[in-house]
């Protein structure tokens, strides 16, 4: 089966197939006929495709290939040059589009939409939207960046100090993880919301501080965030709303599948922010989540708030964008070619396929059925024996009473032994003791405060500062008094274990964060 590339239609810039993938595709056993100049806005020319094994030829002979890749519908005009039976991939856009899919069937075209691959762990390489996302939040962080007045990271020079700039995130799906990473690296500090609890933790792990809503939180079965209803709306708009008014940067990333992007800040929230601040709405191409939106456009209000409504911010990177797309391509028709022999298989009982596919020949297909997430099997919590319990919770109770005997024990000889080290030392350096007990005072809630994950290179490090002993052990290891010069050497041989292994456990911490 041969698979046609067309160029896309004016103002967009980027391409279904790249020379990279294309040579992937002819190792499925396809041929590719690229129309040229296709890959020209994406800076991928004609003699790197034919370099990869392509046939660069005209329009007519490209659509009526029997496998047609695009980035977005095709019009009218270019169906009536596919031939019947053929097959299209393509961003269709269906829940919106439902007379694209009645001309396409009327057409005889089966028509797989990239856009409805289903997020399941499965379908993940295959996830148009996920990456398409990805180079999006990254965008909207450079775009925010090129209006906003200062610099994203704090510095202290000689003519003063300058706070790092505040990037508010509100949705932290792809586009909004890519737009933290992309933001914090850039030495900002940001901070993100989204209804979803479960996502509190990603945001954390990369570094931003998560603000919470005050309303119901949602658990999401498909990847989505789902629309709140209208109380929940009011209450998470007055947390949008505050935040905004203290930040820079502000992105905006709702997006509700099938439906109009919700408002998160209105005329008054946008009203209240500061002068010189900005707002990337990553959802102005689906509604906009602002009121002020323009999609396609970047404005600036009276208050001096500049609003970056751009609806093709992967597109600004359309080299990268393409690659990404028609690798998702490749890796679907890797599934639904499974002898690699060129020829493509629409098995409508797999569900990535059956997700994806809007019509077959002259029926339509949309919407799919429901793809059924197995949720964990809840525990099963047998029921104790009463007796049994009461055994449990009495031996359970003289182990701790024991456990407490114990701590008593060694806290008495510990403080027996100290009182005899006191008794013997000499009078002038006893006040030296309590300086000692201070410090074990201080070092004990010091380290107790710190949270678990970041014991071992804090221990590590306190270990190490322990080479203040090795001073006073070195001072006094040639003392006159042998007890003095057992103590010493004993005290700069645990000195010195925990300075050398101290900075050798802090340096295999951090290779693990290293890249590679």
């Amino acid at each position: 089966m041969r698979i046609g590339v067309p160029l896309e239609q004016p103002g967009q810039p980027l391409v279904a197939a790249t020379p990279d993938t294309v040579a992937k595709l002819i190792k499925l056993g396809y041929s590719v006929a690229v129309q040229s100049g296709a890959g020209g806005e994406s800076s991928y020319p004609d003699y790197q495709y034919e370099a990869a094994g392509a046939q660069i030829a005209p329009r007519e002979e490209v659509m009526a290939s029997d496998i047609v890749l695009s980035l977005d519908a095709p019009t009218v005009g270019d169906i009536a040059l596919m031939h019947p039976q053929s097959v299209l991939i393509s961003r269709l856009a269906p829940a919106r589009n439902p007379e694209l899919l009645v001309t396409l069937a009327e057409n005889d075209i089966t028509a797989l939409a990239m856009d409805t691959v289903p997020r399941i762990s499965r379908a993940q390489a295959m996830d148009v939207l996920s990456s398409q996302a990805n180079v999006a939040g990254y965008r909207a962080v450079i775009e925010a960046a090129d209006s906003f007045g200062r610099l994203f990271a704090g510095q202290v020079t000689a003519a003063g100090k300058m706070p790092p700039a505040r990037v508010y995130v509100i949705g932290a799906g792809v586009a909004g993880l890519a737009a933290i990473g992309t933001a914090g690296s850039l030495g900002a500090e940001v901070f993100a919301t989204d209804v979803r609890a479960e996502v509190a933790e990603q945001i954390e792990s990369m570094g931003a501080r998560f603000v919470a809503l005050p309303t119901a939180e949602q658990k999401s079965e498909d990847g989505y965030a789902k629309a709140m209803d209208q109380d929940q709306a009011a209450i998470a708009a007055k947390v949008y709303a505050e935040q905004s008014r203290t930040s820079d940067i502000v992105i905006t990333t709702a997006n509700i599948p099938g439906a109009k992007s919700p408002v998160l800040l209105d005329d008054a929230a946008i009203g209240a922010m500061k002068p010189g601040s900005v707002i990337v709405d990553m959802a102005a191409g689906n509604g906009g989540n602002t009121t002020m939106t323009v999609a396609g456009e970047r404005i600036v209000t009276p208050n001096g708030v500049t609003i970056i409504g751009y609806t093709d911010l992967a597109g600004r990177l359309p080299t990268q964008s393409s690659q990404l797309y028609a690798q998702n391509i490749v890796n679907l028709l890797k599934l639904m070619t499974p002898e690699k022999n060129g020829h493509l298989v629409i098995d409508l009982g797999d569900e990535v396929v059956r997700g994806i596919t809007v019509t077959a020949q002259t029926e339509v297909l949309w919407p799919p059925p429901p793809i059924a997430v197995a949720a964990a099997p809840a525990a099963t919590v047998e029921e104790e024996d009463p007796a049994v319990h009461a055994a449990h919770a009495a031996a359970e109770a003289r182990a701790a009473a024991m456990k407490k005997r114990k701590n008593f024990a060694w806290m008495g000889l510990a403080a027996v032994l100290l009182a005899a080290l006191v008794m013997v030392t000499p009078f002038q350096v006893t006040g030296n003791y309590w300086v000692f007990t201070l410090a074990i005072i201080v070092g004990f809630y010091v380290i107790t405060n710190v949270t678990h994950s970041l014991h071992t290179p804090l221990m590590s490090v306190t270990n190490a500062i322990s080479g203040i002993i090795l001073v006073g052990a070195i001072m006094q290891i040639g003392s006159t008094n042998l007890a003095v010069t057992i103590l010493a050497f004993i005290a700069l041989t645990v000195a010195s274990i925990n300075v050398f292994g101290g900075f050798r456990v802090t340096g295999r911490m951090l290779t693990m964060f290293q890249r590679g």
